[in-house]
């Protein structure tokens, strides 16, 4: 029996990269040898145990046949005769078909294995070259978002010209009509984590990926906005801009998603009105709702999207609006039950701020000011209010109105305080 680092892990030590996970492949052993060791046999599709020890996995040298559509439409077939030349053969890029043994730490000083590398994954590695290993790579679909999303995390690679070839040519051949939701999402999402996620976006519509996935996205790109606002003018490379700007300010998935998600009514706005886009945030959070259905996307991303694509116009013009109005913008976003995920909305609209062409450093005034409108409006004692209104004989939405009428007293208050600071 022969266990091989293999995959991300050898990848990233050759890069210098820190290592999350480790994955391990074990060669001319049976299930029957590995439970006998102290592994257990956690694996559904294929044989993956757990190390007795340390509860990484070890999964059994195997090789794949394609029987169907999309990722699951494969036959695993594993033997003590699978080699790990057969195994890494079934990889998606060269990079990641690299083996080394089991003892390989990638510590400075220590003298490398002789590494198993049939594809020539290192070469690449120095290179910077995205590549892919087989042409098997088109049996499955999800390997398009992967490459796609691996081209967000080195975006210092460039892909090779036959790969992105044959990313063209699974496209055209709908294969990438039979990805899965949850796959989609689950790419997605890591991919918008990556320092340069638009690197993802860029390769997703280079290869005819992005209409079929995200058709609500893809429209954007040709789209006019009106250059007084938006110097950059094409609304899809407006989307990128923001969507940069999220990965610039460390900005968590819930934000990012709502940058990526908030123009979308841009790409219904009928021609004869353009560059004007009067009505899209409504647009927007519609589409947004059918996108995240879907996709299953979850809830915690949409219900922020819903409120950045709904309220963004507002959030950027709020330095004109009086206190009540304030308090309804408030109110309008949830802020009083939901106080954080308002300073995301805030910081995804910052975002949107700066993602236009020049004014990328600019300053945003409208965060710091609203939150501190909140929190005014916070400090007041909504029970008494609501009581001593109840005592007048007030009931239903006319007790409401009395505690957005102290609120805004309250923002009125914070308001004047602030004038006269300055």
């Amino acid at each position: 029996m022969q266990i091989y680092m293999v995959g991300g892990a050898v990848r990233d030590r050759l890069l210098g990269l820190p290592v999350q996970d480790h994955d391990w492949v074990v060669v001319g052993a049976t299930p029957e040898q590995m439970v006998a060791r102290g592994y257990l046999p956690v694996g559904k599709d294929f044989p993956v145990f757990l190390h007795p020890d340390t509860r990484e996995e070890y999964a059994l040298a195997r090789t794949e046949r394609k029987s169907g559509r999309g990722y699951k439409g494969f036959t695993v077939f594993t033997s003590p005769d699978v080699t790990i030349e057969d195994d890494l053969a079934r990889r998606d890029l060269t990079i990641n078909a690299i083996a080394a043994r089991a003892e390989w730490t990638g510590a400075e000083g220590q003298k490398d294995p002789e590494f198993i590398d049939p594809f020539h994954g290192r070469r690449d590695l120095q290179a910077k070259v995205l590549r892919h290993v087989t042409a098997a790579f088109r049996e499955d679909p999800v390997r398009i978002l992967r490459l796609a999303r691996f081209a967000a995390r080195f975006h210092d690679f460039t892909i090779a010209p036959e790969t992105m070839a044959l990313l063209r040519e699974m496209v055209q051949e709908g294969e990438a009509d039979h990805l899965v939701p949850e796959r989609v999402w689950q790419e997605l999402a890591r991919g918008l984590m990556e320092d340069h996620p638009v690197r993802l976006f860029d390769v997703l519509r280079d290869c005819g990926a992005l209409r079929v996935v995200l058709p609500e996205l893809d429209r954007l790109w040709g789209v006019p906005q009106r250059p007084e606002y938006h110097p950059e003018v094409d609304t899809g490379v407006h989307v990128m801009m923001v969507l940069q700007q999220a990965a610039r300010l460390r900005a968590p998935l819930p934000v990012r998603w709502a940058c990526l998600m908030h123009d979308l009514g841009k790409g219904t706005t009928p021609v004869d009105v353009l560059p004007r886009h009067i009505g899209h945030e409504a647009r927007s959070a519609r589409l947004l709702r059918a996108v995240a259905e879907r996709l299953r996307v979850p809830t915690e991303c949409t219900e922020l999207a819903e409120v950045v694509a709904r309220e963004h116009g507002n959030i950027h013009r709020s330095a004109d609006l009086n206190a009540a109005a304030l308090v309804r913008l408030l109110e309008r976003c949830d802020a009083f039950r939901k106080p954080a995920r308002f300073a995301d909305a805030l910081l995804a609209c910052e975002c949107d701020a700066r993602g236009r062409l020049g004014m990328e450093d600019d300053a945003y005034p409208q965060r710091p000011r609203l939150l501190a409108a909140l929190a005014a409006a916070q400090g007041v004692q909504t029970a008494s209010v609501a009581q001593a209104a109840m005592a007048h004989g007030a009931q239903g939405a006319a007790i409401g109105q009395a505690v957005a009428k102290a609120r805004a007293q309250a923002v009125q208050g914070w308001m004047d305080e602030a004038a006269a600071a300055r």
